[in-house]
């Protein structure tokens, strides 16, 4: 059964940090490029930011570029974001995505709210 967890998420005031985790379970995690969506009531899910099965590349949307860090460990079977001067443009639920040719998995999300 393929599971993806996610963790981390929390109410933090502006300038703050926050680290997402979420772990994979019932498919090969190490085949599979990771990714971080985000959304917002009233708004499509967008693309945060990705890494390739390897770690050998990463990219970001521009609006996080410089703040977040996007990482996996695929001994656990686990990618983070790692989230630095968060602002609260910020706030939104954040979903962790698995793919794989045609297979694509989600995880449930995690809130993260910033306000002061």
């Amino acid at each position: 059964q393929v599971q993806l967890v996610e963790s981390g998420g929390g109410l933090v005031q502006p300038g703050g940090s926050l680290r997402l985790s979420c772990a994979a379970s019932g498919f090969t995690f190490s085949s599979y490029a990771m990714s971080w969506y985000r959304q917002t009531p009233g708004k499509e899910r967008e693309l945060v930011a990705a890494i390739t099965r390897a770690e050998v590349s990463s990219n970001y949307a521009d609006s996080v570029k410089g703040r977040f860090t996007i990482s996996r460990d695929n001994d656990k079977n686990t990618v983070y974001l790692q989230m630095n001067n968060l602002k609260p443009e910020d706030t939104a639920v954040y979903y962790c995505n698995a793919h794989f040719a045609f297979y694509n998995y989600w995880g449930q999300g995690t809130q993260v709210f910033v306000s002061s």
